[in-house]
């Protein structure tokens, strides 16, 4: 079963742009070939940490966001941890997410056709008082 989930992942400040690249396509080779696909790449740029990991301040965030089955995230989830630039990693598993805020969206469109109508009708009837 295909899910879709986000996968943060913290590189060294000092990793260049070229390894970088190197490790993403590494890395969607891996879920392409666990059978998942790679929706969108990320990179978010150097940040500030919240606390120090492994002797670093700072890190280079890289986001991805994969489809696929379990299968494809623990593999990738696997090489990441034996990686040594990355520092730390986080997968977040997202497609309940989607169906939740589709479904509200719907709810908010269907109010929104049904409050212009009584909306309209008081407009008219301030109009007459006010005249």
């Amino acid at each position: 079963m295909n899910r879709v989930y986000e996968l943060m992942f913290i590189v060294r400040p000092d990793m260049v742009e070229e390894d970088q690249d190197k490790l993403i396509s590494s890395l969607e080779s891996n879920v392409t070939a666990s059978g998942g696909t790679v929706k969108s790449v990320e990179k978010m740029g150097k940040r500030r940490l919240a606390y120090t990991v492994r002797r670093f301040h700072d890190g280079i965030y890289i986001l991805l966001t994969v489809e696929g089955g379990g299968a494809a995230i623990h593999e990738v989830e696997r090489r990441l941890r034996v990686t040594e630039p990355v520092i730390k990693f986080l997968t977040v598993r997202i497609d309940e997410e989607q169906k939740r805020l589709e479904k509200i969206k719907k709810i908010r469109d269907a109010r929104r056709k049904a409050a212009p109508a009584p909306a309209a009708e008081s407009g008219g009837e301030a109009a007459a008082v006010t005249a």
